[in-house]
């Protein structure tokens, strides 16, 4: 791989990145854009899930020369056809394509998206330029002067068309604008009555989401009659040029209306220079007042305290901060105080709010020598912008909509009702302030339990030397030695029940040997072989146990390991396997669910165990129906099934008997996630109501239909994935607003405790995703646990029982390469079961830590496909040595595609091999006793409670969040793989190292079979949605109204849903909560 010199661009490089609609995987275009920064251009990042409209309407409101789109989950050539086009109707043709997919784009896809325009880069172009020559040649293709290419004439400016606009303010920035052109605007803007609104303050206040708001309740209370024009600026790096334009990605108000063509235009600058604002922001103002726009609010970056830069542009200058300024003397120097006619103290959740509002008031009475007002009647307003429909914002919207009409904004009576708050009186704190420590106060409790093992070992250890040395002495006639008193005194140091545990050992030791285990529960005995024979004919325990004789070995193996299926589980949750069962999970979904169900009825075959991973394409991901335009209709039944109702539940699953004891279905589906699994309720409950009909011959009467909902809903088994959190740090498919999906996540907790929901996992939470995403394995763990104790935190918050909820709660992770792989189950059981029993005083059943593995997605790579299945294997024994619950292997050709029939089938056949053919599988604990097994878990596991420390130290998960963490750490560490894999540091065989001469890719030679949802399957999918929203439109509309009404009030949305579900289609549903619950905002 060549190092190509760098481009340094001659003019200012203007680019959109994002990912493509229906697409959550950030991390790479990510990764892209902070490269482009880094070498000079200006990247307005929009995120991942953005469709082609939003991609356009960016590209031509921002002026870009270039958009940069990933698209991973199928669909791509619809996408990126569809963009070329519809940049060329809007006239914007000059604006180049650029797009890659992490190596699921295939050859023949590749040069049909050439001949449209796109320029695609393929796996084998990233292994010859690496990530820098890449990017490097995206800079040098768009260095191109934008004005000289296109310059625009007055009058469409004044017209307010918005090309011609975006085109003049890049002129305007450029200095290209002659006298006359800027006479003219001049004059125009003279003549407007548009006041301009000024947003500065501290960096981090949350300035972007508090426009955000505020535009979005300009638009709904004025019924978008008023165009408005934001211009946010944030500053150009002095080293290299760049800058993250990063404000329109947290705008969700710029959707169009219902009558065309948003009313809002967004514009990002960078200031170009060392300086607060553009030099041109004046002439960028008035073009927007020339252009007809009614309201112009802009945005400065971050500031310090002594910056006020703004107040000349502006006619009403607002201030925002937090309320953590420190003491508040801090206060006086903070220049934007003496300006500002409205301050925001936003993020006012947070601890101090109170005495913040006081303290700013104060000072305000000072900076004005407004002696004889009280604090509280200054126009400082504390607010929530991340609180969806917060009322602090709505009576600071209010506050300054008649500010601005007092300045000439053309304003009709609201349709908001009046607040009569200056402050947030109604965010609901999912983890409560005075549980904000609860990370520190589990690391506190794991690390005093392996203390206190050390202790006890040690006190173990003296009572057997001396008790040795008492029989000794004793033995040899020498009475009198004063042993005796000291071996008393140890004994009563040493705790009654490690001193009878020590007792117990030996018939604990009898009981493994022999050839069988005998127990008797509740009067019935049951046996289990001991043993397994080899061909050789040798007994190989199923069990093996330590050799220790000293005591203080034996009790600290009982207390860091265990034997399987006794505290802290470090070897597993069971004591033995069941026999003749596989924990292998069989993954399946394209095309329609009939396809599908096909699929699932192939893959279980001949299997004694029936466990169903549902892979939904990612149309049904983001909770979207089937839909004709380009950009959604290519994603229909691609990488993963189509399901929009209920009717598509039941044709996934026929066949199926969903309560029986050897069935469990898994679905790995997030941000929608009530709504699919109350469609699977559904169709679990009406299963049996079916199999009454046809055994009975009649209906069921009330009263029986009650008895079988009960026995489906008390027998279901499996799990919905429906982890919030991790969407939000892997930057995945997150809808709604975090405070919403939290609440629907403990709605539904709530709802399986009172339906006695035993067997089905309200949440699987989940590190695969987060090690998609770019993690390595010790952020995947910490991670994923600190998730996990989140959940636990917010229910116990809602008044949950512990026992009622923590076994409704699974672990879900990635296998990969890394040494730490090897351990990642005995870390995650320990720490949890100790947590559990030791802070919580939680029961056996929830010490239990559900561990469920899927072999890594990150290591399938394009190149020398057949390889991955090697290290598939790998990944494999990994996790079934770290007894895994169940275990899910990759097929090697999931590199490019949906797997075909026969790769899955060679997937399965690895965890066969491993369990029936390989020797060592006929012994179930052999991690133990490893010194190098022994030194990773301790290893690893203090760097969890290390993070776990870091975390604890940002406000928890939440606060961490907030600032952007995790997000940040997992991006690093996607970066230094990316980096260390394109420069060979790190071998990838086939990849970067034992290249083939002529350095082909693929599996083998010949075509690649991809799977994709058939035309046929497509037109179906969208005739069946149709036909199911028109069948059921009445009953739809007054579900919807209940749905709404119980998301307003406290009642358990959940329970509201399992009705709405069976007349509504999944779409209706998401805008239903879009309304109540407020949309996801992005972050970059």
């Amino acid at each position: 791989m060549s190092t190509p010199e760098l481009h340094t661009p001659t003019h200012p490089v203007r680019f959109v990145t994002a990912s493509a609609l229906f697409d959550g995987h950030d991390a790479s275009i990510n990764i892209m854009r902070r490269i482009m920064q880094s070498q000079g251009a200006e990247v307005v990042h929009l995120g991942h899930n953005r469709s082609v409209q939003e991609v356009v309407d960016a590209a031509i409101d921002e002026d870009v020369q270039g958009v940069a789109v990933s698209s991973y989950q199928g669909g791509h050539v619809e996408y990126f056809e569809y963009l070329t086009q519809l940049l060329r109707e809007q006239g914007a043709g000059h604006v180049k394509v650029f797009g890659g997919g992490g190596g699921v784009i295939v050859p023949e896809e590749i040069a049909r998206l050439r001949e449209a325009g796109v320029t695609i880069f393929s796996p084998e172009d990233g292994q010859r330029l690496g990530l820098p020559g890449m990017i490097n040649q995206l800079i040098s293709d768009c260095d191109t002067d934008v004005w000289e290419g296109g310059p625009v004439a007055l009058e469409p400016v004044l017209a307010g068309e918005r090309a011609a606009v975006a085109r003049a303010i890049s002129g305007a920035e450029l200095g290209h604008l002659d006298e006359t052109f800027l006479a003219g605007i001049a004059e125009a803007a003279q003549k407007s009555h548009a006041p301009v609104l000024g947003l500065t303050g501290t960096g981090g206040s949350g300035k972007s989401s508090l426009t955000d708001e505020l535009v979005r309740r300009f638009r709904v209370d004025q019924q978008d009659k008023l165009r408005i024009a934001v211009i946010a600026v944030d500053p150009t790096r002095r080293k290299g040029g760049g800058a993250l334009l990063g404000d329109r990605i947290r705008m969700n108000s710029l959707g169009e209306s219902l009558s065309g063509a948003s009313p809002v235009f967004f514009r990002s600058l960078a200031t170009r220079g060392d300086r607060e604002v553009p030099e041109a922001l004046s002439t960028v103002i008035d073009i927007t007042k020339a252009a007809g726009f009614d309201l112009v609010v802009v945005e400065t970056p971050g500031i310090g305290q002594g910056d006020a830069a703004i107040v000349p542009f502006v006619d009403v200058p607002m201030y925002v901060m937090t309320p953590e300024f420190g003491a508040a003397s801090q206060l006086e120097k903070i220049d934007m105080l003496d300006f500002a006619e409205v301050v925001a103290i936003n993020k006012f959740e947070r601890r101090g709010a109170a005495d913040a509002l006081r303290d700013v008031g104060r000072q305000l009475v000072r900076n004005r020598e407004a002696f004889g007002q009280r604090p509280e009647d200054m126009p400082v307003f504390g607010t929530s912008a991340a609180t969806f429909n917060d009322d602090g914002v709505t009576g600071l919207y209010q506050h300054l909509r008649d500010l601005l009409a007092a300045k000439g904004l053309p304003v009709d009576e609201g349709q908001l009702a009046p607040v009569d708050t200056k402050h947030s009186t109604r965010f609901g704190q999912v983890v409560p302030a005075t549980r904000v420590r609860y990370l520190a106060e589990i690391t506190e409790t794991v690390r005093g339990y392996h203390q206190r093992t050390e202790e006890l070992a040690a006190s173990a250890r003296r009572v057997q030397r001396l008790a040795a040395v008492d029989d000794e002495l004793t033995a040899a006639g020498k009475d009198g030695h004063g042993v005796d008193e000291l071996l008393d005194a140890a004994r009563k140091a040493l705790p009654t029940e490690v001193a009878d545990q020590i007792e117990r050992w030996p018939s604990v030791v009898e009981s493994y040997s022999g050839d069988e285990q005998v127990v008797t529960i509740r009067g019935k005995e049951l046996h289990t072989k001991l043993t397994k024979e080899s061909l050789s004919g040798n007994k190989i325990p199923r069990v093996a146990l330590p050799k220790h004789t000293d005591h203080g070995d034996l009790v600290t193996f009982w207390r860091s390991e265990n034997l399987p299926g006794f505290f802290p589980y470090t070897a597993g949750v069971f004591p033995f396997k069941r026999d003749n069962e596989d924990p292998a999970r069989m993954f399946a979904g394209e095309g329609d669910p009939f396809r599908t169900n096909r699929r699932f009825k192939l893959l279980s075959q001949g299997q004694p165990a029936t466990r169903l991973s549902t892979a939904f394409d990612s149309v049904t991901l983001y909770g979207r129906d089937p839909g004709e335009r380009p950009d959604i209709y290519g994603k229909v039944g691609t990488s993963g099934v189509s399901v929009a109702t209920l009717d598509d539940m039941k044709a996934l699953y026929s066949g199926f008997d969903l309560v029986s004891p050897t069935t469990s279905v898994s679905m790995t589906i997030n941000g929608p996630a009530p709504t699919v699994l109350a469609f699977f309720l559904n169709t679990a409950i009406d299963q049996q109501v079916d199999a009454f009909r046809e055994r009975e011959g009649r209906e069921p009467s009330g009263a029986e239909a009650e008895e079988l909902r009960a026995h489906a809903l008390a027998n279901v088994r499996g799990t919905v994935q429906a982890d919030i959190l991790k969407e939000d740090q892997g930057q995945n498919t997150c809808l709604f607003s975090t405070e919403f999906s939290l609440r629907m996540m403990a709605d539904i907790q709530e709802w399986f405790i009172e339906q006695q929901v035993r067997n089905f996992y309200s949440v699987s939470i989940s590190g695969y995703h987060i090690a998609e995403a770019g993690a390595n394995p010790i952020s995947q763990l910490a991670f994923t646990l600190a998730n996990g104790f989140t959940y636990v935190e917010a229910y116990l918050a809602r008044g949950m029982d512990i026992n009622d909820f923590a076994p409704n709660l699974s672990f879900f992770f990635s296998s990969g390469m890394d040494p730490e792989y090897s351990v990642l189950g005995r870390v995650a059981r320990r720490i949890w079961a100790v947590a559990m029993k030791e802070k919580y005083g939680a029961n056996d059943r929830s010490q239990k830590l559900k561990y469920h593995i899927q072999t890594s997605g990150r290591s399938l790579h394009a190149q020398e496909m057949d390889f991955n299945d090697i290290r598939t294997t790998l990944q494999a024994l990994n996790a079934l040595y770290d007894n895994a619950n169940s275990l899910h292997t990759n097929a090697y050709d999931e590199a490019v595609t949906t797997p075909s029939t026969e790769s899955v089938r060679r997937a399965l056949a690895i965890q066969l091999i491993i369990s029936r053919e390989w020797g060592l599988s006929m012994n179930e604990n052999p991690l133990q006793g490893s010194f190098i097994i022994d030194e990773l878990t301790d290893l690893v596991e203090e760097a969890v409670l290390t993070e776990f420390d870091r975390i604890n130290d940002r406000g928890g998960v939440l606060g961490a969040m907030e600032t952007g963490y995790q997000r940040g750490r997992i991006q690093d560490e996607s970066l230094l793989y990316e980096h260390r894999k394109h420069d060979g540091s790190l071998p990838i065989v086939g990849v970067n190292t034992f290249l083939r001469d002529d350095n082909a890719a693929g599996a083998a030679d010949g075509q690649i079979e991809l799977a994709r949802a058939t035309e046929d399957e497509k037109v179906s999918q969208l005739q069946r949605v149709r036909s199911y929203q028109e069948t059921h439109r009445e009953e739809a509309e007054e579900a919807i109204a209940r749905l709404k009404e119980a998301a307003m009030t406290d009642a358990n949305v959940f329970a509201v849903l399992m009705d709405a579900a069976r007349v509504c289609t999944l779409q209706q549903v998401t805008d239903a909560f879009f309304e109540v619950g407020g949309q996801y905002r992005r972050n970059v």
